[in-house]
């Protein structure tokens, strides 16, 4: 499913595979194993490859047309497992302006290895546990109920510093890579 994607966006825009992994940093034979739904690509894989693409990272993972109204069933999200130690699903459909998502964040992860950035706005809700958002260098330390703003071009990541699992409600405009 998402090699499909990834191979119609590709073609879309007049990329050959190797001029895909070029902009995304990767093999050429991982960009054809993708797309041929032979291996599964990393988060952070699939991440770059978005980035090369110039599509929100969840947008990979679209099946159908979208709807003027959108309900997201909470059993229907698209999940996606970092190696991190951070979970997401998507709460919004996926497209237009806005995503948000929810995140669970284990005891000791990162949402990434390091900060990273992307051009959007950003805002974190923490629902339950206690999280830490690293933004240019500064930490600033949520508890349930508080919520951090931030320019998401200034590079940042979440940290569970903590020794229980942390939820937050990310809102994310446009969204994110």
């Amino acid at each position: 499913m998402i090699g499909t994607r990834i191979r119609a966006l590709r073609t879309a825009r007049g990329l050959t595979v190797t001029e895909l992994a070029r902009r995304a940093e990767v093999s050429t034979a991982l960009i054809s194993q993708v797309e041929r739904e032979l291996a599964d690509p990393s988060l952070v894989t699939v991440r770059k490859i978005a980035r090369a693409l110039d599509v929100p990272l969840f947008s990979l993972f679209e099946e159908s047309e979208p709807e003027d109204v959108a309900v997201v069933r909470r059993e229907s999200r698209m999940r996606v497992q970092s190696p991190g130690g951070v979970a997401y699903s998507r709460i919004s459909p996926g497209r237009g302006r806005l995503e948000m998502m929810q995140g669970v964040l284990s005891p000791g992860g990162a949402s990434a290895a390091e900060p990273w950035s992307h051009p959007s706005e950003e805002c974190a809700l923490v629902t339950a546990g206690r999280l830490v958002v690293e933004v240019a260098g500064t930490e600033y330390a949520l508890s349930e109920g508080d919520s951090c703003y931030f320019d998401s071009r200034l590079p940042h990541r979440y940290v569970n510093p903590y020794d229980e699992s942390a939820e937050f409600v990310i809102s994310v405009t446009p969204p994110g890579y």
